[in-house]
C-alpha cells in the first residue's frame, strides 16, 4: 500500500517528527509498509538480531541495529530504505547520523514477506548496491531459508542458499556460524 502525500525533500525529511509506522521514501514519495510484520517475522527478526548482536558485541566489531531505522540511499530525489537488521563495522561507525544511517552498512538483512515480489527485492538490492552495502541476507520465513549475497564488481553474487540443517557463515563477519534452524522458526 502506498500513500502519496507530496514529494519530500531531504531537508523536509530532517524536519519531520519520528514516525512509528514503517515506511521507505522512494523518489521523494513516502511509501508506508502494510500490512505490519507478522509475529513469525518479528520472532525471526529477534532471533537474528540476538545472534548477530551477541557475536558482534563479544568481538567488539561494531553495531547491529534494527528497523525501523532509515538508511539514506540518495538525497535527490530522496530515497531511504529500512532493512530489518543492519551491521556497521567499528571502522565505519561514522555513517551513523543523528537521524539516519548516512552510508552503506556492511550487512543488511531483509526478512521477506509473502507480499514481496522479485521486482521489489531487485529494487532494494539496486539501492543497496548504490551505497556499497557489502553483504545482504534475504530471509524467507515461509521457506525457512537464508540467501546470502555479496556485492562486488557492481553486481550481487550468491554466496549460498541455506535451509534447515545448514550453518551459515558471513564474509563480512568472519567466524560467525549460525544454524538456520536456531534463527528461523
Amino acid at each position: 500500500m502506498s500513500l502519496k502525500t507530496k514529494d519530500i525533500t531531504y531537508e523536509e525529511y530532517l524536519e519531520m517528527p519520528e514516525i512509528k509506522q514503517r515506511y521507505e521514501i522512494i523518489d521523494g514519495e513516502m511509501i508506508f509498509m502494510a500490512p505490519g510484520p507478522t509475529p513469525k517475522h518479528q520472532m525471526n527478526s529477534r532471533n537474528l538480531f540476538l545472534s548477530l548482536y551477541n557475536f558482534v558485541a563479544s568481538h567488539q566489531l561494531g553495531e547491529v541495529l534494527y528497523a525501523p531505522l532509515d538508511v539514506l540511499i540518495q538525497q535527490k530525489p530522496l530515497c531511504t530504505r529500512q532493512p530489518d537488521l543492519l551491521f556497521i563495522s567499528k571502522e565505519r561507525l561514522g555513517i551513523i547520523g543523528k537521524q539516519m544511517i548516512e552510508g552503506g552498512p556492511d550487512l543488511v538483512v531483509e526478512i521477506l514477506s509473502p507480499f514481496n515480489t522479485r521486482a521489489d527485492v531487485e529494487k532494494k538490492l539496486k539501492d543497496y548496491a548504490m551505497i556499497d552495502v557489502r553483504e545482504c541476507w534475504l530471509v524467507s520465513s515461509e521457506a525457512r531459508t537464508i540467501e546470502i549475497l555479496k556485492h562486488s564488481f557492481n553486481r550481487w553474487e550468491r554466496l549460498g542458499l541455506y535451509g534447515t540443517g545448514d550453518r551459515i557463515t558471513s564474509e563480512v563477519l568472519p567466524g560467525l556460524c549460525l544454524k538456520v534452524d536456531e534463527v528461523i522458526k
